[in-house]
């Protein structure tokens, strides 16, 4: 039996009742509630290795639950939901989720993904890493993106793109490359979404981008060799 401790957060019975098997023949401990509301109690006196959440629960939806409990506890998350537009992955990453999946979907899939999410959690170890351009400074220990000694907002998704754009600064990152880099969290029109957010944030003209430049029909590059002159 595996040490790690899942909480299964749904309002469909039927469902929650299937998952615990499932995650339990698969060598997981499970615990289930059946709203955020009982969630909220669980999590009080339990500590977990992750979350699964469904998103359309009734009262607190699932993506108001993880924006509220992320103030405090980081314990990884995956949302498990029919909402499946881009749109909806981007919200569900931004408010801090670890990764997003559809319904229907593979219970094998789903297993895989809980044990990529739990393997990052045991490998990511803090380094040394510092990432620096123009007035910017982001820390990946942290997470923290700040300018000229100012803090900026930035979302879950936003930290993950921009940890990936770091690690290969000057370089040309396409969608499959930052797909992988991200382990498939984010792929597709979402990574371009993402980007363009992130673009607004870091850009004093996003249409003319100095950082975060668009290499035509090949991706996107992080430059940390350009020195911005304002005027």
């Amino acid at each position: 039996m595996s040490e790690h401790h899942i909480l299964v957060i749904d309002d469909d019975e039927r469902l929650r009742l299937l998952l615990r098997r499932f995650l339990e023949e698969s060598g997981f401990r499970v615990t289930d509630a059946c709203n955020a509301s009982e969630a909220r109690k669980i999590l009080a006196g339990i500590a977990f290795d992750l979350l699964v959440i469904d998103i359309m629960m009734p009262g607190e939806t699932g993506l108001e639950f993880l924006t509220d409990i992320r103030k405090e506890n980081p314990v990884p998350a995956l949302f498990l939901t029919a909402m499946s537009d881009t749109e909806n992955r981007i919200e569900g990453l931004e408010v801090g989720a670890d990764d997003y999946m559809s319904k229907p979907f593979e219970p094998r899939e789903l297993v895989l993904r809980i044990k990529r999410i739990l393997q990052r959690k045991l490998t990511n170890e803090p380094d040394n890493m510092q990432i620096m351009f123009g007035p910017f400074h982001f820390d990946p220990n942290t997470a923290m993106l700040s300018k000229s000694g100012n803090r900026i907002h930035i979302t879950t998704a936003e930290q993950q793109l921009l940890m990936s754009f770091g690690k290969r600064p000057n370089q040309i990152l396409s969608r499959d490359d930052l797909g992988a880099a991200l382990d498939g969290r984010m792929e597709g029109r979402s990574i371009d979404v993402a980007v363009a957010r992130l673009r607004r944030k870091l850009e004093p003209n996003p249409r003319h981008p100095v950082y975060l430049q668009t290499v035509r029909n090949q991706g996107w590059i992080l430059r940390t060799d350009t020195t911005l002159t304002m005027r």
